[in-house]
């Protein structure tokens, strides 16, 4: 059976599977992650109230919580949370994530800046910078996403064929720079470019224990590396909420051109395609089936071993769920993923979800497919702010050659 196949069984059918656990691992989602079609509204199908963190926070020092519906407006609203954490990759993270929401004129859609610091038990210090501005009647939007890292971070060879076992100890600090200018075109269709750099420097490494050379050094082992290149984007969103969608399609593709003439170390093209769509399933009811794929491909040159497709490397940081960050690394990354969310109480102050995902990559550029690698698993989620959506994510999970754990975070992944 060719991967590509079991691929989509796993996708459509991953919903079914009995006792799921897993485990990922991925960076830290600010409180709500930047909106691009939102509508945050609270819809309740029966007269029970709903309730969030806030509102129990509210009764316990027997205050009212105000929050209504969609109360942003042209003044700006600041949100400040600060946080304990854990990834696979991290360990314990102190995080402080603050975010403002504003719309520039009141009709158009919810324009946010986030900003969520993290140091972590493995001395790793994180500093994202994400924003999404709308302008008047939503004509334009403008897509920003700032990272400095310093970042202890191994790898394990290239390919889904690679051995947890090869792990190779690796350090580097990291500063990207990503601004897409997005001009709509028709009702949810945008189009635009963009301008990209991600710039490695300080990258040391340890030999694999038996002392073989590793992929790293094979590919070619720097100092430092940098991309530099433009974009072009194409983006459909008709979700009735970025932040915790119950129904509609978000389809995004990026082409990248990294040029030498720019700054980047050597020429080389990407194609990302990013595919996601949500139901309602049972209709009528409040849960909802979420489908997720997304292909990162290398369509010519070489890029730096640090640029390469890898797990929980997309910009939302959640491809691989039951994998560490940098598990799977190659030239070509195949990935599908499904999501059940449900209720657990009808005042949606706690809900589940059960999923599956599944991934195949090449090794260097030129390779096939390797196998495909499947995680999958259960995990909970506390609503933490009934008007936006947002709830505290807290998973289980397990994938394979021993990979397992907890990770708790805030937001949903896709």
């Amino acid at each position: 059976m060719n991967r590509f196949l079991i691929l989509s069984l796993l996708f459509v059918f991953g919903l079914y599977l009995p006792g799921l656990v897993y485990a990922q691992e991925q960076k830290f989602i600010p409180l709500s992650k930047h909106p691009k079609n939102d509508t945050i509204t609270v819809i309740t199908p029966d007269t029970v109230k709903q309730l969030d963190m806030y509102d129990v926070i509210a009764k316990l020092f027997h205050k009212k919580n105000e929050q209504g519906g969609d109360s942003v407006g042209v003044k700006p609203v600041f949100s400040i949370v600060p946080a304990l954490g854990y990834t696979l990759q991290s360990k314990l993270a102190l995080t402080l994530a603050g975010n403002v929401a504003f719309r520039l004129t009141p009709g158009s859609k919810i324009s946010t800046i986030t900003i969520n610091t993290a140091y972590t038990q493995t001395k790793q210090i994180i500093i994202p910078i994400q924003s999404s501005i709308w302008t008047n009647d939503n004509e334009y939007n403008f897509v920003g996403d700032i990272r400095y890292y310093r970042y202890p971070q191994s790898s394990y060879g290239l390919g889904s064929n690679s051995n947890i076992a090869n792990e190779q100890p690796m350090r580097y600090s990291f500063f990207r720079f990503n601004e897409t200018v997005l001009k709509r075109l028709l009702p949810n269709l945008y189009a635009g470019a963009g301008y990209i750099l991600d710039d490695h420097w300080h990258i040391t490494h340890k030999k694999v224990i038996d002392g073989a050379p590793s992929d790293y050094e094979a590919y070619g082992a720097t100092r430092s590396s940098r991309s530099s290149g433009i974009t072009l984007n194409m983006l459909f969103d008709s979700r009735d909420n970025s932040i915790n969608a119950e129904k509609g399609f978000y389809g995004a593709v990026q082409y990248r051109d990294n040029e030498k003439v720019l700054g980047s170390n050597g020429r080389w093209q990407s194609l990302v395609i990013d595919v996601r769509k949500y139901i309602r399933f049972p209709e009528g009811t409040d849960n909802v089936l979420a489908l997720w794929s997304y292909n990162w491909l290398v369509l010519g040159g070489r890029p730096p071993y640090l640029d390469l497709p890898a797990n929980t490397w997309d910009p939302y940081s959640g491809t691989g769920r039951g994998y560490i960050q940098g598990r799977f690394r190659g030239a070509q990354m195949v990935y599908a993923e499904s999501e059940y969310r449900f209720n657990i109480t009808r005042n949606r102050l706690l809900g589940g979800v059960v999923f599956v995902n599944a991934e195949s990559f090449s090794a260097a550029p030129g390779t096939a497919l390797q196998s495909v690698q499947p995680a999958f698993g259960p995990g909970l989620r506390l609503k933490l702010n009934k008007v936006s959506k947002t709830s505290i994510a807290v998973d289980y999970g397990i994938g394979r050659q021993g990979s397992r754990g907890v990770f708790i975070n805030v937001g949903e992944i896709f």
